[in-house]
């Protein structure tokens, strides 16, 4: 039985990653994206709420997990995030699973995943997809965010794979210093491209 082609896509904060993921989806690739099943299971009865606050008491409450209070208590400190990336990682393994048994008759799939290369995710997918943009249109994005500041951009970044690494081992390049027409026509064309190598 054939499967999909999985297609990780990545790339640093403030990229364009999501608006990225929403063309392909738009063009009629199903996408899994990992942020938003976090949000999920971490939200209102969502299936980790009780692990989470078993492991760190008081950062949760019937709205889910309160995201501020989870942060203080991780942020920072390795040894506490390993310890809530150990509730989280096998859980959305599992969803991802799920994912690819629902779209197995697609010709290929996306997994939306932040830290791809960080997490070692780029072992367990076909191509790898990064999208880019410049310096300064990346940095310009990031600070204009709520409750964003340069301290936490810098630590935030501290924490990723330099954005010319991900270049260099992207099998493909999504280019978003561009016009938003300009990305959803590379990402077409990237599509096509995959789809005729795929038949070879």
């Amino acid at each position: 039985m054939t499967r999909p082609i999985i297609i990780g896509l990545t790339g640093s904060i403030g990229m364009g990653k999501s608006t990225v993921a929403e063309m392909f989806q738009r063009a009629g690739v199903p996408v899994f994206d990992a942020d938003k099943e976090v949000r999920a299971m971490q939200g209102p009865s969502g299936r980790l709420v009780a692990a989470i606050e078993a492991e760190f008491p008081g950062s949760t409450d019937d709205s889910g997990v309160l995201r501020d209070k989870l942060g203080k208590q991780v942020f920072g400190d390795k040894a506490a995030l390993a310890r809530l990336e150990s509730i989280v990682h096998p859980a959305v393994a599992e969803e991802r699973g799920a994912f690819l048994i629902e779209h197995a008759g697609q010709d290929m799939v996306v997994f939306d995943i932040p830290l791809l290369f960080e997490k070692g995710g780029h072992e367990a997918v076909d191509v790898v997809v990064v999208v880019s943009a410049p310096a300064e249109v990346q940095r310009k994005r990031v600070l204009a965010r709520p409750d964003m500041t340069p301290e936490k951009f810098a630590h935030i970044l501290s924490l990723q794979v330099p954005d010319v690494e991900k270049r260099a081992r992207a099998d493909h390049v999504i280019d978003t210093g561009t016009t938003l027409s300009q990305t959803e026509q590379a990402v077409r064309t990237l599509i096509e491209r995959l789809r005729s190598q795929s038949r070879l």
